[in-house]
């Protein structure tokens, strides 16, 4: 009951009532499928053998999308769908010649170098938010949620339960799927739903979608789905309640602490109740977050922080209600400050709730809490995050959001340092999309709040993205005050850190930025694409002085036969405000710095069992000179066996006394999977710029539908002194998902 009376609640502070728009676009009318009930019971086996496959409508995935829309695909595929009180089922017959090209039998992988299928679906036929299935001719599954963004490209961090099953014959094979319904968002008035069905065919190194997409948006762009109408309204969409609890424990070493030795057990649980047809509770005790693939090293030559992925699990259903605000250089909410400190060490995350999904067919929310306990002396600290989004015309939004950092440090701490007692950032986003997607205007304006802070705290922005055929333009202009504070976020370029006074100095800034570009697809010979991609950003101190121009042009040249070679030149002109030290020696100091460099890379054909890609990067960096070469090497074993090896050096010389470097990062990856339930996963790093050699190494066994055991050990050693050993770890986590 509480559940209902909070639903209640909002609907009356919003003003808002769950309706239902059908919103039926000229695009999807012509694209149309019109879905059956089945009447007798489907067994998920790929075999095909009830009535309703005869007598369902087919539709054919017949247009190109990769590497050019141009003419038919090499090999044809056709989807069927129906439907019963509990499930929603689809049928696909692939045809294909010779041996299936299969990655991995590793869950939540996509379709990336596999021949596979895919289900796009939007219960609510708005084009902002939806679901999207792949399955491999293997019958691995990934599944993710889509989002309106251009940005958002699947992690397949999000999952859900599904059935499926494949069967592969001489010159095709079969998909058969069910998706309970249970484990969408829908609204069982909404009869009409956004659907499209996508191939992958690694073979040909083609990607084919049933409706036509823009060759410069995504396959499983929303704006792009055709339209599945149901004969009446749906089975209720019930409320139901996940469960999953678990059970962690861990053996520890830990030569750079006091207690070298220890162990430690401990248990939680992650809920989610629906609310009702597209609005959920999220709900997490003492979680735990050790199963988590660990974060790729990469070697970098700027001098700014670089920003890793989420990847936690709980922290990615409907996350663009959160982190859609911003671009990828600011982004007021990141939700990776939550349970981390600066320097990415864990803090514990004593409990969360979340609350996002749609209150109307045009009004979305997002509520969270987060409450972090002690760790040392890092204090306590609440986060709170709120957020709202209304969308009007085609596939435009008006956005909102509040953020609140609590942090419960002492009296005695926060006099000496108030700016860490709290702090709040609210902001408001117009974002207007034509119905297409090829047209796009962006206005944000942001705000922070801080203790004893009154000045220069906002942060304001505009853009626009033009696309004609096969060319997208797209400028910007942003302005960023140097007391503008993202407690759980982050900006890029603001902090600078003063390699002589060994401190980190505010800055606020004013940038522009422009970017073009360029497609060109050929019908005929070797050649699938050419794109050629101009960008400049210029930014500017407050008071308008010149400040650093970067300008990057860069020639991509893709094969039919997924081979390719890249060509990238960048030049930069730098007045360097704080001394920076991106060598063994001296500072350099404040001036002004100008240079140009390139990078050559080229790479195989992918398809292969044994494929390779190599670079080469070189010439002027500050006053000095860097060169540097990378290489990979990728080879499998199908389908078991994946070996990948990446390898980095860069050599930077300036002249006396600034010194030099020379950094190596050796990053071997080795995948093998046992079947489609269980994967061993290692990772070893080997970063010279970090002063760090990683071996992790994760056992995980799905032993039913959306319950896993992990063993996972890691263990980490300094590079210098080489292999002098840091810390390691032993652990295991158990997990169960109860479906009530």
């Amino acid at each position: 009951m509480i559940h209902r009376f909070l639903l209640a609640f909002l609907l009356i502070i919003t003003g808002t009532s769950i309706g239902v728009a059908q919103n039926i676009s000229d695009f999807q009318k012509q694209f149309q499928l019109n879905i059956t009930a089945t009447s007798t019971e489907i067994k998920i086996d790929g075999l095909l053998e009830e009535p309703i496959w005869k007598t369902a409508q087919k539709v054919s995935i017949d247009n190109k999308k990769y590497p050019n829309n141009i003419g038919k695909p090499q090999q044809a595929t056709e989807a069927m769908c129906t439907f019963d009180d509990k499930n929603m089922y689809f049928a696909f017959i692939v045809h294909s010649k010779g041996d299936q090209l299969i990655k991995s039998l590793k869950r939540d992988v996509g379709y990336e170098g596999s021949d596979g299928i895919s289900i796009v679906l939007d219960p609510l036929n708005q084009k902002t938010n939806g679901f999207f299935f792949v399955l491999t001719a293997s019958n691995v599954q990934s599944e993710d949620q889509l989002s309106s963004s251009s940005e958002d490209k699947p992690s397949w961090s999000w999952d859900t339960r599904w059935y499926s099953a494949t069967k592969i014959y001489e010159d095709y094979w079969i998909a058969e799927i069910a998706i309970p319904f249970k484990s969408l968002r829908y609204n069982e008035l909404q009869t009409v739903w956004g659907i499209n069905f996508l191939r992958a065919d690694f073979k040909s190194n083609e990607y084919n979608c049933w409706t036509r997409v823009v060759p410069t948006f995504h396959s499983y762009d929303l704006g792009y789905t055709g339209m599945v109408t149901f004969p009446s309204k749906l089975p209720p969409n019930n409320n139901n309640i996940i469960l999953q609890p678990f059970v962690t424990g861990n053996a520890t070493q830990d030569h750079e602490s006091a207690n070298a030795h220890g162990g430690t057990g401990n248990a939680g649980f992650d809920a989610k109740f629906t609310l009702n047809s597209s609005l959920n509770m999220d709900v997490t005790v003492n979680p735990d977050f050790s199963q988590v693939e660990i974060d790729q090293q990469v070697t970098n030559l700027t001098r700014f922080n670089i920003f890793l992925p989420e990847k936690r699990n709980f922290f990615m259903e409907n996350s663009d209600l959160f982190a859609g605000f911003g671009n990828p250089l600011y982004k007021p909410f990141y939700s990776r400050t939550i349970g981390l400190d600066k320097e990415g060490n864990q803090i514990p995350i004593l409990l969360g709730a979340r609350l996002s999904g749609n209150l109307s067919p045009t009004v979305r929310i997002g509520l969270m809490n987060m409450q972090t306990g002690k760790k040392g002396d890092y204090s306590p600290e609440n986060f709170t995050a709120f957020t709202m989004q209304k969308r009007f015309w085609a596939r435009s939004v008006i956005k909102g959001y509040f953020l609140n950092r609590e942090n419960f440090i002492s009296e005695e701490k926060a006099a000496m340092n108030p700016l860490d007692r709290f702090g709040r950032n609210a902001g408001v986003s117009f974002n207007y999309t034509n119905s297409d997607g090829t047209k796009n205007v962006e206005v944000n304006y942001h705000h922070s709040i801080k203790p004893t802070i009154q000045n220069q705290n906002g942060y304001v922005d505009a853009s626009i993205t033009r696309t004609i055929k096969n060319t997208t333009y797209t400028a910007y202009v942003g302005n960023v005050g140097k007391n503008y504070y993202t407690d759980m976020g982050y900006v890029q370029r603001i902090e600078n850190y003063d390699a002589i006074r060994d401190t980190v100095i505010r800055q606020g800034y004013k940038n522009l930025f422009g970017n073009i570009s360029h497609k060109i697809f050929f019908e005929k010979g070797p050649i699938g694409r050419i794109q050629f991609n101009l960008e400049e950003l210029v930014n500017f101190t407050p008071d308008n002085t010149f400040n650093e121009n970067e300008l990057n042009f860069r020639a991509s040249l893709e094969m039919k036969n997924s081979s390719g070679l890249s060509l990238q030149s960048s030049s930069n002109n730098l007045n360097l405000l704080f001394p920076t030290q991106p060598a063994d020696g001296k500072p350099l100091p404040i001036g002004t710095y100008q240079y140009t460099n390139y990078n050559l890379m080229y790479f195989s054909d992918m398809r292969k069992l044994f494929s390779y890609r190599v670079g080469v990067f070189a010439g002027e960096y500050y006053n000095g000179t860097v060169h540097g070469w990378g290489a990979g090497i990728n080879w499998r074993k199908q389908p078991r066996l994946n070996i990948d090896i990446n390898f980095q050096l860069n050599e930077i010389s300036l002249p006396h006394p600034y010194g030099s470097a020379k950094l190596l990062l050796i990053a071997p990856k080795i995948e093998y999977n046992f079947n489609t339930k269980l994967f061993w996963t290692s990772f070893i790093q080997y970063n010279t710029q970090s002063n760090n050699f990683n071996i992790n190494s994760r056992l995980q066994y799905r032993y039913r539908p959306m319950s896993d055991f992990y063993l996972v050990y890691t263990d980490n050693y300094f590079t210098d002194p080489l292999f002098k050993n840091k810390n390691r770890a032993l652990i295991f986590k158990f997990s169960y998902w109860f479906n009530l």
